[in-house]
């Protein structure tokens, strides 16, 4: 399990003055997948057009490209704006099966300091039931500290 106050003062410390929201991106989904062997798959879905994720920043096997918001978990979480917490994928109405291993999933909003969508976190497990509540919040404080309350380039 993951000690999140360590990963976030770590990551802190890698990203203090970067304001590239690509690069941020790119640090994070280093670190946070090789954080945890929960987390089999671990990146970004960069909101590049009203209604629509492209892929950003990641680590693990290959990637959906593109994620409409009506399509997925990536796609519900970018929707509604809520955090998606998925036990069992198979069970996940529109599911996108962009690897066979995943069998559970976290998705988190990523906002900007005026609050605007600008991506979703993806964090795919091969284990069943792998995240919970906690990692929500946890990761959430993470990406707040790191894209929320910085200007973004």
């Amino acid at each position: 399990m993951v000690d999140y106050n360590a990963l976030k003062a770590r990551i802190n410390a890698l990203t203090e003055g970067e304001h590239d929201a690509v690069a941020l991106m790119a640090t994070l989904a280093c670190e946070l997948h090789h954080s945890d062997a929960r987390f089999d798959w671990t990146g970004f879905y960069r909101v590049t057009a009203p209604g629509l994720l492209k892929i950003g920043p990641y680590q693990g096997g290959h990637g959906c490209l593109v994620i409409p918001f009506e399509r997925g978990v990536c796609g519900a979480c970018a929707r509604t704006g809520d955090v998606q917490l998925v036990a069992d994928v198979e069970a996940f109405e529109g599911h996108i099966a962009c690897s066979s291993s995943t069998r559970s999933e976290i998705v988190l909003p990523v906002r900007d300091a005026a609050g605007a969508l600008i991506a979703v976190l993806d964090i795919d497990s091969d284990q069943p039931d792998a995240f919970t509540p906690a990692d929500a919040e946890a990761l959430g404080r993470i990406l707040d500290v790191v894209f929320a309350r910085r200007s973004l380039t």
